[in-house]
């Protein structure tokens, strides 16, 4: 079995080429899920997130307030450290676990989505990494289209590394400006190449 990374920068297309390679077959895990499934009510993550954090960020629901957190966690980069030792761990545990269940399933390829992938040092488990790149013009169009403003979109730019250089450190790159069947075709060549 092949095990890929898939990074890039927020907004850059990293979901959608990911759909692209499980319709043609591939097991794919992305961290992002991993993290959500992590601060569900009574999980400890979440428990260990409400003591650091304090009860302005959890609903009277006992979810966790995303948004809340978010704000803190991009304007303050030592506390978005202790938000990344809370779940850091735990994410990379259950991805690992879950491609050595893929292995016991004999599956050909495995894709594990990680927009960090390279902050967390992370590209020692992969045979390949694959990045999903834009401009930053169309990076910029997209996150106001998830509602985001200025500060925000600047923030969790920030808090990344320069796609630039995940392009540079990649086997592959995807580059999603163009329409959907180009991002396809890109997804098939790469496929034809592993």
């Amino acid at each position: 079995m092949k095990v890929c990374g898939l990074t890039g920068g927020v907004g850059m297309g990293k979901s959608t080429a990911a759909d692209f390679f499980k319709m043609r077959g591939a097991k794919v895990v992305d961290t992002d899920e991993l993290a959500r499934q992590l601060v569900q009510p009574g999980k400890p993550a979440l428990a260990e997130i409400k003591k650091i954090f304090g009860n302005k960020i959890i609903s009277a629901a006992g979810q966790l307030h995303r948004n809340q957190l978010a704000k803190i966690i991009f304007s303050d980069p030592v506390a978005r450290q202790k938000l990344e030792a809370i779940l850091h761990p735990p994410i990379r545990e259950a991805w690992l676990a879950q491609i050595e269940a893929w292995r016991g399933e004999n599956c050909s390829l495995a894709i594990v989505v990680i927009p960090l992938l390279y902050e967390t040092r992370a590209e020692a488990h992969f045979e390949k990494v694959i990045c999903a790149a834009c401009s930053p013009k169309s990076q910029d169009e997209r996150l106001r289209a998830r509602g985001w403003h200025s500060e925000q979109i600047e923030q969790r730019i920030a808090a990344q590394m320069p796609v630039e250089q995940k392009i540079a450190r990649s086997n592959f790159v995807i580059w999603t400006e163009g329409n959907l069947s180009s991002h396809a075709a890109q997804v098939e060549g790469i496929l034809e190449k592993l």
